[in-house]
């Protein structure tokens, strides 16, 4: 598929305009939201403590408010996740992107892997989007298999690559993978790493639905972008 198969508002239309930092100020979160509604970007990405101002900012403009749930190590309580899912829900957002267990994966607990998403689906109810994020650079191929499909079969709406945290980011290959087991119906979210236009043609192309980036306006005005 080559690039003139997406347009720029095609492509600003799957992301998630994202601003993760620790050092986030109210500002930039601002700046983030003004981004949005200019470039028609999917939702913006912050953390829970922005997501109430955020929400503020972006009312009637039909850009969503996506948050990011026992981030970035996945390695919180059922309990923990789906509090923060209800309480994120309360203050304005529209999709929950939680991090997977990596350490029960590791386990082969997987049994434990698909309640602790079920957990956060029932959190999330008919209110929210669910996107789950493997961190897909410390699984194998298998595991990355296996967690899409368990993800699915718990309830979720979306399987994602990574939380720009961790090792490794969104790969075609992975894109592929994930797409391939969950099927045409489910989304597939590329994150980590997507920095320019060809990058994310290209993880459209391969089988995604959404985009994660901080370099959401290079991507779309053809620049090259740093950070997540």
């Amino acid at each position: 598929m080559s690039n003139h198969s997406f347009t720029p508002e095609q492509v600003a239309s799957a992301i998630d305009h994202t601003l993760l930092k620790a050092e986030a100020t109210r500002e930039e979160v601002g700046k983030l939201c003004e981004e949005a509604k200019q470039y028609r970007f999917a939702t913006v990405c912050v953390n829970p403590s922005w997501v109430r101002y955020a929400a503020s900012l972006l009312d009637g403009s039909g850009v969503g408010i996506t948050t990011v749930i026992g981030f970035p190590l996945g390695a919180t309580t059922t309990f923990a996740k789906a509090a923060e899912a209800r309480d994120a829900i309360a203050n304005g957002a529209t999709e929950i992107d939680m991090v997977i267990n990596v350490g029960l994966i590791k386990s082969g607990e997987w049994e434990f892997v698909r309640s602790d998403i079920a957990g956060v689906v029932e959190a999330c109810g008919n209110q929210a989007v669910l996107k789950v994020i493997l961190e897909t650079g410390l699984l194998t191929d298998e595991e990355k298999e296996t967690a899409s499909r368990i993800s699915v079969e718990a309830g979720a709406d979306f399987v994602k690559t990574s939380t720009g945290f961790g090792k490794g980011g969104a790969t075609e290959a992975d894109i592929a993978l994930m797409r391939r087991t969950v099927g045409p119906d489910i989304g597939v979210k590329a994150s980590g790493g997507v920095r320019d236009f060809d990058t994310a043609v290209r993880m459209l192309a391969a089988g995604a639905t959404r985009i994660g980036a901080s370099s959401s306006v290079a991507i779309v005005t053809g620049g090259q972008g740093e950070g997540y």
